[in-house]
């Protein structure tokens, strides 16, 4: 078990829709399918059985051994694909962009919760197989995301033109990032391995996408994932008919658009994360990734010469379904089409697009998957955990804006009572007794007394204020230390798991780092962990 643990609302850190949806309130639930509990697993095995058919899994095989060709592949992981065959075997996924070196920390979180949750459905399902898939976003053309990593707060980032899909950039580059980050390493072991780590995934490699399969199936083949890549013709083949439904009758727009409504008018007020647009497939081909546009029967790709009457796009779809690429709104029924998944793990950013479209996926008769939030964690150490404790400070008190921060431990340790509470209490008393004169006298005379009460209210939290301000000054020092330690350990303000790189905790704790984490970490768990390295 972890350390500790903290509901997700209470971190602050996560939307209400997130928060609403991990306590399944009711207003949420024709978003999704099932809620991601054990035992609900069962029914969504036997929903997915039934669509899913035998030659969709031997087109999905024989693209991930192709895939797979010249990758030095684990027993556990080759077993894995083969095991794919079997109308019995299921997958449970996840998908993340092609971050340089693994981005923030919550790629790895990701990637262990769906290796957790293949563990714990093995036990409660033994009769069947659960496959651990990462998706790699190869697709995506936003380069500007991926092409860096934080290391000791500062940027390590890779810097060149780039255009078209992520996945086939060269590498053109990185040679110098790798002398940039392999100098701020020291000669440990655990430093040459990262360096090691490095080196094979980016130097040796031809595009980013080969880089990130060597990079990731290095850390986790051991525990048998599976990465895919959808930029496959042979895949997006089995895609063409839902592709020419986007392209003709744009029924992902019309269903995530009411959706969207519906969202948007429930009580929770819920921000939507995207809107769809008309045709949600990109045209890629030669280094360009443009969205296609309809105008009155005519199709066109943005930014480019190139376009096509209804029945030259149809035919161009038929012989080259892998120049069709789906945006974020059709990824994911991409995704759900061709492989035999039972539950996407992901972000709260990425469930909350995920619950927009569940009438898409009945209005195409695809079985929606179960969303599961993934794990978010903060790493501590027992040195962090001492600091803590001759500060009397609490592990939940640092997810606490720095401000709040202050002023709670101030109002804690200081010798002055400076929360006055009490006094407003007493005065609302007085001012009670007021206006109950005022009703028997003069009823004109109410206003008058409100007006003072706002006054005399208004004056106690100024002087509330500044005594608390006051306080604060003398206690500089006792609050500098506490706020040294929520930098630490949220830096920027922010999550450490959206901040910080695996490479500085590799550096400390090398290949042991992996390990503790799938120890630690419970996919079903429903609340931040604190795990204590």
């Amino acid at each position: 078990m972890p350390t500790d643990c903290i509901p997700f609302r209470e971190t602050h850190y996560f939307s209400s829709l997130m928060c609403d949806y991990l306590d399944e309130k009711e207003d949420l639930k024709p978003f999704y399918n099932r809620f991601p509990s054990l035992e609900n697993f069962k029914a969504q095995i036997q929903e997915k059985q039934q669509s899913f058919n035998s030659n969709t899994r031997a087109i999905l095989v024989k693209a991930l051994e192709r895939q797979y060709k010249s990758v030095d592949i684990s027993e556990v992981t080759q077993r894995n694909i083969n095991a794919l065959k079997e109308d019995h075997t299921f997958t449970i996924t996840t998908g993340h962009q092609l971050n340089l070196f693994t981005g923030p920390l919550y790629f790895f979180y990701k990637i262990i919760s769906t290796i957790n949750l293949c563990k714990q459905l093995k036990k409660a399902y033994p009769e069947q197989n659960f496959v651990p898939i990462y998706w790699m976003a190869t697709e995506d053309h936003d380069f500007d995301e991926i092409n860096y990593f934080n290391f000791r707060g500062q940027k390590v980032q890779w810097n060149r033109e780039a255009s078209g899909a992520v996945g086939e950039l060269q590498l053109d580059g990185l040679n110098h990032v790798f002398e940039v980050f392999s100098n701020q390493l020291n000669s440990t072991t655990s430093a040459l391995e990262l360096k090691q780590l490095f080196e094979n995934a980016y130097i040796e490699h031809q595009n980013l996408t080969d880089a990130m399969r060597y990079l990731v199936n290095t850390l986790f083949k051991d525990y048998g994932l599976v990465i895919i890549d959808g930029n496959d013709i042979d895949l997006k083949r089995l895609f063409i008919p839902y592709a020419e439904d986007e392209l003709i009758h744009q029924t992902s727009f019309n269903k995530v658009s009411h959706s969207n409504e519906q969202l948007h008018a429930l009580e929770g007020n819920y921000k939507i994360q995207v809107n769809p647009r008309a045709i949600n497939l990109f045209y890629i081909n030669e280094g360009i990734r443009e969205r296609i546009v309809e105008t009155e029967g005519n199709y066109q790709v943005l930014n480019t010469d190139v376009s096509w009457s209804k029945s030259e796009l149809q035919n161009v779809l038929s012989e080259h379904p892998e120049r069709f690429s789906p945006n974020v709104i059709m990824r994911p029924l991409f995704q759900e089409v061709i492989l035999p998944n039972l539950c996407y793990i992901g972000g709260g950013g990425e469930l909350a697009y995920w619950l927009e479209l569940k009438s898409n996926f009945e209005a195409q008769n695809v079985t929606f998957p179960m969303l599961l939030l993934r794990n978010s964690v903060l790493l501590i150490t027992d040195k962090h955990k001492e600091k803590l404790q001759k500060l009397d400070v609490s592990i939940k008190d640092l997810f606490l804006n720095q401000y709040d921060l202050k002023t709670k431990v101030t109002q804690k340790i200081s010798e002055i009572d400076i929360d006055f509470s009490s006094q407003k209490t007493h005065l609302e008393a007085q001012f009670d007794a007021l206006y109950k004169l005022a009703e028997q006298t003069d009823k004109s005379f109410k206003g008058a007394v409100a007006a003072q009460e706002r006054k005399q209210i208004k004056g106690l939290e100024h002087l509330e204020k500044r005594l608390l301000k006051a306080q604060k000054r003398k206690l500089s020092n006792y609050l500098e230390r506490v706020t040294e330690l929520q930098d630490e350990l949220f830096p920027s303000q922010s999550l450490q798991e959206r901040n910080m790189n695996f490479s500085e905790f590799y550096l400390d704790y090398g290949a042991a780092l992996i390990p503790k984490l799938i120890e630690e970490l419970e996919p079903l768990n429903g609340e931040f962990s604190i795990v204590t390295l």
